[in-house]
């Protein structure tokens, strides 16, 4: 790993020759879940114009097919990108490989969407024989802690964990919110067993890549291809087992942590990817062409 930081730059045109597909995050990088980003959504399509292939892929813990409409509800216009690949999607992928056993559903009511049209039987935690964690069942005011007792139970049981969002936290505007990832995170340490089904991890990535070579009509190498991400754990991390180039966005969740959204301290974030044993390829505040 470099012991430098690299370069932050200003504009993503420096960098686009270099590649032919772009694996960008979602939330933090063209959203922050109350309004898309016009810069970043620009700077995208103009890939996409140059010949580049966009795959958003995200840790959101429902189908791509409901990640697009919600974030064309928010502005993301659709010819940003080619392709959406979720840990809704391979969580779903999971469910529907495993429908001769019952499911304990942790997280909220908008999450269902995972479950539509699969022949699932849900079950409580007493019976149940694996969990599907989504998230809080009430992000707003709840945290990890709060299901320690919980997860205790399951883990008495011995009882499996899908994660379908390794997210520990993400942007709600301006606040930042738990996700099922730091149940998941909790849940490992009390002894349980758990499946991330997104980022940092392989699976979705490897969705996203087939995807990407779908729509070229051809494998693309692996140095032709660059993540787009904010954050350390999840996009860099991943990244960087992927074997691919990375270029991190500052002003997504660890903003604060850096110092601020409008002028990061560099130092701060080169201490942070030491610390994770991670670097990127170059940095920028904001994604823009």
């Amino acid at each position: 790993m470099a012991s430098t930081l690299p370069a932050l730059i200003e504009r993503f045109a420096v960098l686009a020759p270099s590649y032919d597909v772009a694996l960008c995050d979602v939330w933090g990088v063209v959203h922050n879940s109350i309004v898309s980003f016009p810069e970043a959504c620009d700077a995208l399509r103009r890939f996409r114009v140059v010949g580049g292939t966009v795959i958003m892929i995200t840790n959101a813990p429902r189908p791509g097919d409901e990640v697009i409409r919600f974030i064309s509800r928010l502005g993301v216009p659709a010819d940003a990108y080619d392709g959406i690949v979720s840990s809704g999607d391979v969580t779903r992928a999971y469910v529907s490989s495993h429908l001769d056993q019952t499911v304990f559903r942790m997280g909220p009511e908008r999450d269902t969407p995972i479950y539509e049209g699969l022949d699932v039987r849900f079950a409580p935690v007493e019976t149940a024989d694996y969990v599907v964690c989504s998230g809080l069942f009430d992000d707003e005011t709840e945290t990890a802690e709060d299901y320690r007792a919980l997860l205790g139970q399951m883990r008495a049981r011995k009882l499996f964990m899908v994660c379908a969002n390794p997210d520990v936290v993400v942007e709600r505007g301006e606040k930042l919110v738990y996700c099922a990832g730091a149940i998941a995170d909790l849940y490992q340490h009390l002894g349980g067993e758990v499946l991330y089904a997104g980022k940092p991890h392989r699976p979705l990535y490897d969705q996203a890549l087939a995807q990407a070579e779908t729509l070229r009509g051809r494998a693309t190498p692996l140095e032709r291809v660059l993540a787009i991400g904010d954050s350390v754990r999840t996009d860099l991390a991943g990244a960087v087992g992927l074997g691919v180039d990375c270029l991190f966005i500052t002003s997504g969740i660890h903003a604060e942590e850096f110092g601020g959204r409008e002028d990061p301290d560099l130092a701060v974030a080169r201490r942070a990817f030491a610390a994770a044993g991670v670097m990127p390829t170059a940095i920028m505040h904001r994604l823009r062409w």
